[in-house]
């Protein structure tokens, strides 16, 4: 099983995350364990790494890459169960130094057509990062409503011909099933008109990402997974999170500010008198971006955006 990882902004990761060498650092988004690599080559045997990941290939790839470290915790679960996966390894509120999230799909998952990820590679509908999970990209194509298929492709992939894309879906299925990957792009082609084709990434790209997204619930539990990695966290422990597109990102970066100004008196008056404390110091005041040889040579760096804060 090839599952080749070239981590996104890694100097950059293990410099925000602040290693306390016997630590204990959680990588949430485990994939072929290139962050991880790094976060537990920095630490002693005193210090414990716990790499979760919702896909068995990334579990078993990692434990290969890390098999001569005693000191790895390997969970196959969803990061938003982050306080029961904490609780089920013995440990409890503000016992963790640091948690590292990589958003999106991995490049393996891309990689490998039959999981339906991509637009290149012809494959049945699932996009299911969890292969336990029920719902899969078929079952959002065939079964969802206009007004739903119209309300996900619009807001999750930002796609500006969403109704159009919709409509041209449920005639489609009117007679027969959309089953692969290629009969989904070969009706977006048909829907997005000619004049948008030519310019600008594939036509399928936003409406591809967007069903992911859903299948996924990748947006629904960031907010409630953040806050719950911060009351896990020890003082002065981070969080580092790396987004790939806007939606994530405008999540992460309302999230943090409102834990680090929760205050919601109205601006005039003297003093708070809401009572609510700042949580975390933001780090980064504006995205980390990666640099123009890392660009050059990991092509999936491209869009992404590294925030970091800071328990107080």
């Amino acid at each position: 099983m090839n599952f080749e990882h070239t981590p996104v902004l890694p100097e950059e990761c293990i410099e925000g995350l602040n290693i306390v060498p016997d630590g204990i650092y959680a990588d949430c988004t485990l994939g072929g364990a290139g962050h991880s690599s790094l976060i537990v080559s920095k630490l002693t045997k005193g210090g414990m790494l716990i790499g979760i990941d919702q896909d068995a290939n990334a579990i078993k790839a990692a434990g290969e890459r890390l098999k001569d470290y005693t000191n790895v915790k390997y969970v196959r679960d969803n990061f938003s169960n982050i306080k029961n996966i904490v609780y089920d390894l013995g440990l409890g509120q503000e016992s963790i130094n640091g948690f590292l999230l990589d958003l999106g799909v991995s490049s393996h998952q891309l990689d490998e057509a039959d999981r339906g990820f991509s637009y290149n590679h012809n494959a049945p509908l699932d996009m299911r990062m969890d292969q336990r999970r029920p719902l899969s990209a078929y079952v959002v194509v065939n079964e969802y409503t206009a007004d739903e298929l119209t309300h996900i492709i619009k807001n999750y992939g930002e796609e500006r011909w969403a109704k159009r894309i919709a409509e041209f879906i449920i005639n489609e299925r009117k007679i027969k099933p959309i089953e692969t990957t290629f009969d989904l792009v070969s009706v977006i082609k048909k829907a997005v008109p000619k004049g948008a084709r030519t310019d600008g990434p594939h036509p399928a790209k936003r409406t591809f990402q967007a069903i992911r997204i859903e299948v996924n619930n990748e947006l629904g539990i960031l907010e409630d997974t953040i806050n719950d990695m911060v009351d896990l966290l020890k003082p002065k422990g981070r969080i580092c999170i790396i987004t790939f597109h806007s939606l994530e990102d405008r999540i992460v970066k309302n999230v943090f500010r409102n834990m680090e100004n929760p205050c919601t008196c109205p601006r005039d008056f003297p003093v708070c008198v809401c009572g609510r404390k700042p949580r975390v110091r933001v780090i980064t005041r504006k995205p980390v971006l990666p640099g123009q040889e890392e660009l050059a040579n990991n092509r999936r760096a491209h869009s992404a955006k590294l925030r970091i804060i800071e328990k107080l």
